[in-house]
């Protein structure tokens, strides 16, 4: 197996660039079009287990607006093959300076371009922003 094939690596960084851009944005339509419309996706946030891309669905369009914005930090994002990547970063928010927090992606190549797959969402605290 190839890992981080250039061409395909490209792919998905940007499709987490456009994850992070409806995020932030809160483009709820996006957020849902980038996700695998399956039973099997799964999404662990911050304080919610979310089971199905319904379930997922569900809590996006539930989701307050405000304070969404973020700063990204170690972003990782490793290919395997040609339709398998992890994404990994490390995100800050003004308002909580003294936490930071951990998310993972698990992305999929589909017919309908990348799609994530399972994702886990976690924060620790932190009195400071790692370099």
């Amino acid at each position: 197996m190839q890992i981080d094939i250039p061409e395909v690596k490209a792919e998905v960084e940007a499709a987490f660039a456009a994850y992070e851009a409806a995020l932030v944005g809160n483009d709820v339509a996006v957020l849902d079009t980038l996700f695998l419309n399956a039973p099997t996706t799964i999404r662990y946030g911050a304080s919610e287990n979310l089971y199905g891309y319904d379930e997922i669905a569900a809590f996006r369009a539930a989701r307050p607006s405000k304070g969404l914005q973020r700063t990204l930090s170690r972003t990782v994002i490793t290919t395997y093959g040609r339709d398998a990547a992890v994404a990994s970063t490390l995100y800050y928010r003004e308002s909580a300076p003294d936490t930071v927090g951990r998310q993972m992606q698990t992305w999929i190549r589909t017919g309908d371009g990348w799609k994530v797959a399972a994702a886990h969402v976690s924060t620790m605290d932190q009195a400071a922003p790692a370099q």
